[in-house]
């Protein structure tokens, strides 16, 4: 009879060494060494180890229980569910990497998400995470109860903005990259998910339908094959990268060649929103002061490093420093911060203001539930211009009718 010795593994999404002993995962830390001499250790005495099989209200370590929802998580959702789960539960986890089940309360999230500068909107989906964690827990057994089941989770802030076609147009007059300039222009006038338009792969693309198309196992909701119909904007863009792109590659690479990461396409936003910022700014006339840069010298970092050595900024460094990041600040308030999602919105709100039925446009947007629009696009009922034409349609006639 075989018999199987554990040996520790390295869980990258934690940065820890772990060993699987008696049914459950044991955290040896982070450092090789030390979690080897602890392995050893637990394995010389295993009667001593507070080791036991993973049972409904056992002191589980809420860490371990991330674990095994992100692995859950990452079996059954797609890349960016995942990574959307593991970069908030980690940072709850580097907080408190020693709290129990038992232990941990709404107070102890609240203190996490408070430690941050966040919108409401990124604060509410940071107790989003964790609750959905401990959730998922429950009801998989690994606890009988869910210590911040009542935990208020705050709503979320509603975003109405809309780019129409001309802002649309505005915006790409500062886009000097081709490449962000042909995945912007494919998003806006398809509608695709930002994860579509960032994972699409030659092997997706079917020209002679006009069309991608994802397998079930790579769509979102993982139910179904998610096709993305292309716009003549969006096919010319296609055909143009496809020809000019390796089999089974992205389709939509950066100037280095490398596929787009959701980081990358925020900070090519950011620096949009920048330079736009700035432009509104000098058409202004608008400036910093130099009692502005003063107040502000004080909050800079004095000292920085120089060919290996620690040199002291001198005042005209320290005033350009300042000027820069106010500047900077100023910018990003004057102008739009813009995303991909956005473009999504909008595609949609154009859509329905041109007449397209929320049924077709749910379809075309990869929505199982057509009502989510009504949720989402409501806003459309208070634009008066909008709602005489339907209303106008809708009786069957427009104003030259007899």
């Amino acid at each position: 009879m075989n018999y199987h010795v554990p040996k520790p593994f390295f869980r990258k999404s934690r940065q820890r060494w772990f060993v699987q002993l008696r049914g459950r995962q044991v955290n040896l830390g982070p450092d090789k060494d030390e979690a080897f001499k602890a392995y050893y250790k637990l394995m010389a005495e295993p009667e001593a180890s507070p080791i036991c099989p993973p049972q409904a209200n056992s002191k589980h370590l809420v860490a371990a229980l991330c674990d095994y929802f992100l692995e859950w998580v990452q079996r059954n959702r797609s890349p960016d569910t995942y990574e959307w789960y593991r970069y908030r539960l980690q940072r709850f986890i580097d907080l408190y990497p020693e709290m129990t089940s038992d232990q941990i309360r709404p107070y102890h999230v609240e203190r996490w998400v408070d430690s941050y500068d966040l919108s409401i909107t990124s604060r509410r989906n940071y107790f989003r995470s964790i609750k959905r964690c401990l959730k998922w827990a429950t009801r998989q057994g690994y606890i009988d109860e869910n210590p911040i089941e009542f935990l208020e989770v705050p709503s979320g802030e509603r975003r109405d903005e809309y780019v129409p076609p001309s802002e649309f147009q505005t915006l790409l007059e500062y886009v000097d990259d081709s490449n962000l300039r042909d995945l912007l222009v494919t998003t806006y006038y398809t509608g695709c998910r930002p994860q579509e338009s960032l994972r699409v792969q030659t092997r997706h693309v079917e020209l002679e339908r006009n069309r991608w198309v994802f397998p079930q196992k790579e769509s979102k909701s993982k139910r179904e094959p998610r096709i993305v119909y292309l716009s003549d904007e969006a096919l010319q863009i296609t055909e143009r990268r496809i020809n000019c792109s390796s089999p089974g590659t992205h389709l939509f690479t950066n100037s280095r060649g490398q596929p787009w990461t959701t980081e990358a396409v925020n900070c090519a936003f950011d620096r949009l929103q920048s330079k736009m910022g700035k432009k509104i700014l000098k058409e202004q006339g608008i400036c910093i002061s130099a009692s502005d840069i003063a107040a502000f010298i004080p909050q800079l970092n004095p000292i920085r490093r120089r060919k290996g050595k620690t040199v002291k900024k001198t005042p005209a460094e320290l005033r350009c420093e300042a000027k820069r990041k106010l500047t900077g600040r100023l910018a990003r308030k004057s102008a739009t911060r813009y995303s991909l999602y956005l473009l999504r919105h909008s595609w949609a709100t154009n859509a329905l203001k041109r007449g397209v039925d929320s049924l077709t446009v749910a379809i075309l947007m990869g929505h199982r539930d057509p009502s989510m629009l009504a949720k989402v696009y409501q806003h459309l009922g208070h634009n008066p211009e909008h709602m005489h034409e339907q209303a106008k349609r809708a009786a069957g006639g427009d104003k030259d009718a007899a």
